[in-house]
This record gives C-alpha cells, sequence and structure tokens, in this order.
C-alpha cells in the first residue's frame, strides 16, 4: 500500500488490528518508553500515545515492533525492492527474461526524487524544540533524544539530492549544556556518511546545513537505516519501497522533506562540539557522556496533526531486531555477493549486533593441503572485518560447511558445530590495538580495543558436555560451575578489581585445573562471570555477557597457553573474562516505580488492557 504519511499508516494498522490507543495522559520522561518496552516485549501492536503530558503533539511506537508487521506495512512493495536487489546482483538476469522483470523496472520509476511538489504539508506550522514531545527513555539518559530521525546532509563539492546522505544518527534535544530550542547535539562517527560532509565543510570553513526528518511515510524511516552501496541514494530507495517518489523542497538553502511530520533544520560549525549522553543504547549499557558535535537550531517544521514517532534503544531484542530483520529479508543474498567465498553472515543480535559474527565460508584450498583445515576461511574472514559495519565486530566465529545444512542464524547449532571442530592451538587470531564500535565499552578506549577470530574447519576434534564437567566444582575462589550450552561453562568469581589482578586470579584457575586436561577436553569455553546463575538462565543471556563484556586481546586466556611467531594459542579450554570491568558502562536497567505507575495502562479499565 502506498502511504503518503505516517498517520495513513498508522490508521491502516488500526483497520487491521496491528494498532493500539493510549487515550490516558502519559508523562514522556521514562512512562512513554517504560509503556513501549512492556508492549514489545510481550509481542504487542503498535501504540498511538494520543495525551503527550506538555506537548499538544501525538507519538507513535513500535510501529516496526515484528517482522510480520513491518512486511505488512511493504506488502506491495517488498517483492519488487527485493526483486531489484536481486537484478543489481546478477544484472543478466534482466537481459535475459525482460518481460518477466518489466514490472520491477516500472517499480523503478517511482525512485526519482520529486522536487517542489504543489503540496508541502510539513510546513504547516512553525514550531519549536519545547514544543516537541520530550521523551527520556532510561533513568540515567542526559536528555530527551530524537530516536528514529532521519538526518539529511549534502556534500558541498557535489550538491542536490542525488549525491546527498539520510542516516540515523542520534540527536540529543535536551539536557547537558544545550541551550533550549536554540541548540542539540548530534553523535555520528566521522567515517559515516555526514560525518565525510561534516570534515570537508571543516575544511572550507564553512558550517555544514544539516535538516532532521522525523516521521512521514514508514518507507522513509526505513531508508534512513538501509545499508545501501555507495552511489545509491536513500531518498531513491525510500521512493521505490514506498511506491512514491520522495517529496521534496528547499526552504532558506535547506532541504525540506515535504512529507514529513516534523523538520528540524540548522547548522554544524567547523569545531563546535559539546556534551552528548549518557544515553541507553543497542548493546544494553548506556553510552556515556562524550564531546560531539552542536548543531545551532534554525527553524522547526510541522504538519497540521503531526505524529512523533519514537522507540527505545536497550538490551536487545528491541524494535531494532525488526529493522534488521526486514532490511535482510530486503537484501537478502548482497553482503555474501559482495564478499568472494562468503555463503551466509549473521550478526547476533542479543549480543548487541556488532560485537559478535557468526559466518560460513566456503573452503576450496582443502584439496591442496595435507589435511582438513582452515585456509579459505581465514581469507573471507579478513574481507568481512573490513566490510563497512561488520567491520565493527569484536568476535568473529567462521567455518565451513561441505553439506551446505549448517545455518548462521540457529544460533546454538552453529556454536557446537564449530566448537566441536575448533583447534585452540591454531584457530585463534587476533587482531590488536584496531578500532570497536563507539559505543562498545569493553575495549582500552573510546572506538578503540580488539577483535579475535575463531575460524574452524574440519573433523570432529571432540564432543561437548552436555554436563559440568566434574573438576570445576569445589575450586578456590571459582564457585557456581553451570553449563551455559554444550561446550560452555560459566563460573564465578570475585569482582574484577585490575587486570594485574585478573591474570594472577585466572592463574589460580589454570594451577588448580593443570593435570585435569581430559576432563576438560569436552569444555572448550569457560566464561568468567560475576552471576554464573544469570548467565547460564538463557543462550540469550550468555551471549549477551560474553561478547559485550570481553576486549579480546585482554580477556582471554587459555590452559597451556603458549606464543610461537606471534601466534598465540592453547592446549587446554580457553577462558573467557567476561565480568564488569570498572571502565565499562553500565547496564540500562528499568526504574521499579516507573514500572508501578504505568501498571493502571494495563489494568482493567485501562487502554492495554487485555482480559
Amino acid at each position: 500500500m502506498t502511504y503518503r504519511s505516517l498517520e495513513q499508516c498508522l490508521v491502516d494498522l488500526e483497520k487491521n488490528n496491528h494498532l493500539a490507543r493510549i487515550k490516558e495522559e502519559v508523562d514522556p520522561h521514562l512512562e512513554m518508553a517504560a509503556i513501549h518496552l512492556r508492549v514489545h516485549e510481550a509481542g504487542g501492536p503498535a501504540l498511538l500515545f494520543e495525551r503527550v503530558k506538555g506537548s499538544k503533539f501525538r507519538a507513535a511506537s513500535n510501529i516496526f515492533g515484528t517482522l510480520e508487521r513491518s512486511k505488512f506495512i511493504f506488502r506491495d512493495t517488498l517483492a519488487s525492492v527485493q526483486k531489484l536487489v536481486e537484478l543489481k546482483n546478477d544484472p543478466i538476469k534482466a537481459i535475459r527474461q525482460p518481460f518477466k522483470n518489466i514490472k520491477t523496472g516500472l517499480a523503478a520509476l517511482k525512485a526519482l526524487p520529486l522536487k517542489n511538489p504543489l503540496v508541502k504539508p510539513v510546513l504547516g506550522e512553525e514550531i519549536h524544540i519545547s514544543d516537541l514531545p520530550l521523551i527520556q527513555h532510561w533513568p540515567k539518559d542526559g536528555g530527551a533524544f530524537v530516536t528514529l530521525p532521519q538526518v539529511y546532509t549534502e556534500d558541498l563539492d557535489k550538491p542536490g539530492i542525488m549525491n546527498a546522505n539520510l542516516g540515523m544518527y542520534r540527536i540529543q534535544l535536551t539536557g547537558n549544556e544545550y541551550e533550549l530550542n536554540k541548540e542539540i547535539g548530534l553523535h555520528y562517527q566521522l567515517h559515516r556518511g555526514i560525518g565525510i560532509h561534516q570534515t570537508k565543510a571543516n575544511k572550507k570553513g564553512l558550517p555544514l546545513k544539516v535538516s532532521c526528518f522525523v516521521g512521514g511515510p514508514p518507507s522513509h524511516t526505513l531508508s534512513a537505516v538501509m545499508p545501501l552501496p555507495e552511489g545509491i541514494s536513500e531518498m531513491t530507495f525510500a521512493g521505490v519501497l514506498g511506491a512514491r517518489r520522495f517529496r521534496y523542497s528547499y526552504v532558506n538553502g535547506f532541504c525540506i522533506s515535504t512529507d514529513a511530520d516534523f523538520v528540524i533544520t540548522g547548522e554544524v560549525y567547523p569545531n563546535e562540539n559539546k556534551p552528548e549522553g549518557p544515553f541507553g543504547d543497542h548493546l544494553g549499557y548506556y553510552s556515556l557522556t562524550h564531546s560531539f558535535p552542536l548543531m545551532r537550531v534554525r527553524k522547526v517544521y510541522a504538519r497540521k496533526n503531526a505524529i512523533w514517532p519514537f522507540t527505545v534503544v536497550g538490551r536487545p531484542p528491541q524494535e531494532d531486531t525488526s529493522f534488521g530483520q526486514l532490511i535482510h529479508e530486503i537484501t537478502g543474498d548482497a553482503i555474501p555477493n559482495e564478499i568472494p567465498g562468503l555463503k551466509e553472515v549473521h550478526a547476533v543480535d542479543a549480543a548487541g549486533v556488532h560485537p559478535l559474527l557468526l559466518a560460513i565460508g566456503s573452503e576450496r584450498y582443502t584439496p591442496y593441503m595435507p589435511a582438513k583445515q582452515p585456509a579459505e576461511i581465514l581469507t573471507i574472514a579478513n574481507h568481512i572485518l573490513g566490510t563497512g559495519q561488520l567491520s565493527l565486530a569484536k568476535f568473529l566465529f567462521i567455518t565451513g560447511d561441505d553439506s551446505n545444512q549448517l545455518k548462521t542464524h540457529h544460533i546454538k547449532e552453529f556454536m557446537e558445530y564449530l566448537l566441536q571442530r575448533i583447534d585452540l592451538s591454531r584457530d585463534v587470531h587476533f587482531y590488536t590495538n584496531t578500532t570497536i564500535d563507539t559505543l562498545d565499552y569493553s575495549g582500552t578506549g573510546l572506538n578503540s580495543g580488539s577483535k579475535v577470530v575463531f575460524a574452524a574447519y574440519g573433523e570432529i576434534k571432540r564432543e561437548l558436555c552436555k554436563e559440568v564437567p566434574d573438576v570445576l566444582q569445589n575450586l578456590q575462589s571459582f564457585q557456581n560451575p553451570q553449563l551455559c550450552m554444550p561446550g560452555v561453562v560459566s563460573i564465578q568469581t570475585t569482582k574484577f578489581s585490575t587486570y594485574e589482578s585478573a591474570q594472577q586470579e585466572m592463574q589460580l584457575l589454570k594451577d588448580q585445573l593443570t593435570d585435569k586436561a581430559t576432563e576438560l577436553s569436552q569444555a572448550p569455553f569457560l566464561v568468567v562471570c560475576d552471576d554464573s546463575n544469570f548467565v547460564s538462565a538463557t543462550l540469550n543471556n550468555y551471549l549477551w555477557v560474553a561478547y559485550t563484556r570481553c576486549n579480546p586481546s585482554h580477556d582471554i586466556y587459555g590452559f597451556n597457553e603458549f606464543s610461537t611467531n606471534k601466534h598465540w594459542g592453547c592446549y587446554g579450554p580457553l577462558i573467557i573474562d567476561a565480568r564488569i570491568k570498572p571502565h565499562h558502562a553500565p547496564a540500562v536497567e528499568k526504574d521499579p516505580a516507573i514500572e508501578r505507575k504505568i501498571d493502571r495502562l494495563f489494568a482493567k479499565g485501562g487502554s492495554l488492557y487485555t482480559p
């Protein structure tokens, strides 16, 4: 269905039982986010908040809360977009079957943005930042943020919409040192599209014009997070996905998405920064306060009866999980086609997406090897870690599968397959003093940390334990061993203090088990943690704790470890120290008082009551 506005989409969702209206007045300070989280966790509907305290504007959330609902929104265009992506990956197909693909070609006609449309709803009124629903999501957040922005910038050397960038970068509206209605904060990495544009503007000593679109047809929101190849405009993709050309105009030199619900315009001047954050983020922790570019606000526009869309970011799975699932539905084999030999790659949502990748590659070098062992998959691993957002990964588990039965999305089965085959003396490969995700605080500093590749291939080397080995019971200073999954055991100890003491603690663990290699042969991974019951309670808990709280170069140890010709390995279990470190950011946690306060909406007579 073609949606001309966000409201049209919400009306359609309501007609099809995908939306609930909240008629009670709700406080944007913590309450709205708490309601969203509770509904999302239950797999509930999209939400329309009709009375937002302190604002005349309505707000909507959980619009993309399930893959089913996301596919419903784009039900009339999804197949065409998938076909376009497929044809891009295999253009010869379009030549061989021109009539079969004619509809796809016609769909692409929607891609060309439409400048200066006759109707410009977003210019309905001029407002202030203080008029918006100023939603604070987590207790320690620095203020109100925009969580579903479409941030538009142009290249000063190549002006115009076809060379512009539309990205989803966090925007802080209130708090910290920002002057209300005059200043807001932008959080982005310099290698992203907007960062490249700002760097060029800085070199010329000119301000960068920025337009933040909020709302509008749902295709605009998805386009802002779509990992498009270089040279493909997000606005053209929005047109194809929404079956409606992206409509835009210029006002005072700023690009305006005329179908948006809100537009905030302003300028980023060279070397003007202010503290931004903290903010609960997709790893499940707070991103801390750091200096980021300051945007001087010029004008804020809103369409008549505008609706403010938002989501809540926290420990996965959250609504952005559905974004990822939908992107995978659309792109299919796009990334494997970009990396020769790669069959599958999966960013594990439960571990915060970026920290943990699982991959399957071809292993075609083996006929020339004395025995089956990792070879081609190591080349593929290097390519993966040098590709786009995949380069943010800290842990890459990669294997080859001759049967073509293994799937990276079957996480437990995949990891069992790899752990059965891994040779810890050969198959562990570190990358030190490198970059990691800006929002990951497990490393040695902002953007700084390490990576590790576990590349295993060949015959089965071990059966994996399905019970905790007896030798892990009754150890000095290490208690409560628990099975996380076959072959992986968590064990808790005292809180982490320093890396010097951690090395001593790990040595104590190894000393107690020096002669127990045989008994531990079926447990290739030991996870040292703060709370073993929590880590082992669910697979997601293990994935979250082990791979978000570990800096590979500093927090991985091994029984009978060695270093030969710059290669590290071990002959016994590998130890992951996944305790919380003093430099880590705190985990996001719900406020019990707010949870009790929102119970009224779910009680009998409340808007969200279900008998």
